[in-house]
């Protein structure tokens, strides 16, 4: 049967759920460990309640609680796969972490607005600095926050977290586009056949020499004000996301 294409949060349900790829097509799923505590304990989901089941690329089915047993569930699905629609042109956000839990807020409103892949990155002026094993444990920890994130706004893709690497390896990269105050509107953005990729600097903004680094790339502004460094990408996806279409 041929997936159909639909937004997995049009279906109404008490709530969302990852699986791997293999399972999606199972009747009868038993979902277990912490997701399961979460469904059965924390959120107390009972028979009959409808969950949408998710493998993080984008394919879904809805089913429902057919049995509660302690720290798990059982869930009936019933129906054909689905697939959410993928609005083009796709839309990676690269951020310098600021202090504190904040990255973690700007990640899951990043993943609530469609965005489909996060990089944290490094930059002169950064003030969190993230290396090695430091860098790697606050990458899985914001991937963490990106799976509640996106299982709470019931979004069928899991969007990809990087391990916060320095903005150079942006060098090159197609459809690159730096926030900048002084920039152009995002009305005079042009709209690519890929890809943008959009740069948000720390809070006093991208070092000049690391811009120039960059080679030639559009600027765009969202605003006359100067935006928090954890404000300013969640602005700036929220703008371009309304310029992307299915």
């Amino acid at each position: 049967m041929n997936p159909q294409s639909r937004w997995c949060a049009a279906t109404p349900a008490a709530a969302h759920v990852f699986v791997h790829t293999d399972r999606l097509a199972e009747d009868l799923l038993r979902i277990d460990g912490p997701d399961g505590h979460h469904l059965a304990r924390v959120r107390r989901l009972g028979p009959g309640e409808v969950v949408t089941v998710a493998d993080g690329a984008g394919r879904w089915r809805a089913g429902a609680v057919e049995r509660v047993d302690g720290d798990a569930l059982e869930i009936r699905v019933a129906g054909p796969v689905a697939v959410e629609p993928v609005p083009q042109p796709g839309l990676v956000v690269a951020f310098a972490p600021t202090k504190g839990d904040q990255p973690e807020r700007v990640v899951a409103a990043l993943v609530e607005l469609g965005v489909d892949e996060i990089l944290p990155v490094t930059t002169r002026r950064s003030v969190v600095r993230w290396s090695g094993a430091r860098a790697a444990k606050q990458g899985e920890r914001l991937r963490r926050v990106a799976r509640e994130a996106a299982a709470q706004c019931r979004r069928a893709t899991l969007p990809p977290v990087a391990d916060p690497v320095p903005v150079a390896s942006l060098i090159g990269r197609a459809g690159l586009v730096v926030a900048d105050r002084d920039g152009a509107p995002v009305a005079a953005l042009g709209v690519p056949d890929g890809t943008w990729t959009v740069l948000v600097g720390p809070e006093g903004g991208l070092d000049p020499e690391e811009v120039a680094a960059l080679g030639p790339c559009a600027r765009i502004a969202v605003g006359p004000h100067i935006l928090r460094a954890d404000t300013a990408p969640i602005a700036v996806a929220s703008v371009l996301a309304t310029h992307r279409r299915p």
